[in-house]
């Protein structure tokens, strides 16, 4: 059987633990996102998101289905929606889909993107990720998504978990990551210890088990950028991450990771 592939049309499409409205949602689909079909159930889709391979159920109503050879044309995203609050796309009704940072333009060319035989103008500069411009990129980034609320699953502005939050970050540096923070951890080189640390290195905390179960950006060797109840600025030691409020410490520091 030939694989079916599919990108998403809408600006935010849930990715759920199940097919049905009430399952939990595990990820997010963003505009231009390219997935392989996996299953057909009545008007639900299983996909794969072929930029991190996470699997999920959506509505059929919010992919395009493409053939082979457009799914190839697509699937290097070169262009994306930049770290901007509106970014919008004019369709030739005159209607517009706004964009969160971080979406793919495929098959971007003189102004417009294209999914299907539909065309979008792109009223907005499109970002091309430079891996050489990495540190600047991840930092700026970064602060573009502070005070964004947490939401579990949540890959945008108006809602970004803990492992979102890195990925989007990094993809708009033009660095591919995985989904989670236990899957990231896997990825990158280590560094030894908190004085040795770069800005845009990547902290990993675990639980009493020995989980990974929590991630962030950090800014220097004292402060990190994180997703818990909304993307905020903490101290951080060798312990891990100290939060005022509190007076006590959140998240317990494991591991510290460069990705080039």
């Amino acid at each position: 059987m030939e694989n079916e592939f599919g990108i998403c049309r809408v600006s935010i499409a849930p990715l759920r633990s199940a097919p049905k409205d009430q399952a939990e949602i595990v990820s997010q689909l963003l505009f231009g996102d390219q997935v392989i079909i996996l299953e057909v159930l009545d008007k639900w889709l299983k996909v794969r998101n072929l930029f991190e391979g996470y699997e999920g159920f959506m509505d059929f109503k919010q992919l395009t289905t493409i053939g082979t050879d457009e799914a190839a044309a697509t699937a290097e995203h070169q262009y994306l929606a930049p770290a901007a609050p509106i970014n919008s796309l004019l369709l030739e009704d005159g209607s517009k889909i706004y964009l969160a940072a971080g979406s793919n333009l495929p098959a971007y060319e003189q102004g417009s993107c294209k999914i299907g035989d539909i065309t979008y103008k792109v009223n907005f500069e499109p970002l091309q990720p430079n891996p050489d411009q990495r540190l600047e990129r991840v930092i700026t980034s970064a602060l573009f998504f502070q005070h964004a609320p947490y939401l579990w699953g949540g890959r945008t502005l108006f809602g970004i978990d803990c492992s979102g939050f890195v990925q989007i970050v990094y993809k708009l540096a033009g660095i591919k990551l995985q989904r989670d923070a236990s899957q990231q951890a896997l990825q990158g080189e280590t560094v030894h210890f908190l004085p040795e640390v770069q800005a845009g290195d990547v902290a990993f905390f675990d639980n009493d088990e020995g989980r990974i179960i929590h991630v962030g950006i950090l800014l220097n060797q004292k402060e990190i950028i994180h997703a818990s109840g909304q993307v905020r600025i903490d101290p951080i030691d060798d312990q891990g991450i100290f939060n005022k409020e509190l007076k006590r410490y959140t998240h317990k520091l494991r591991i510290i990771k460069r990705f080039h």
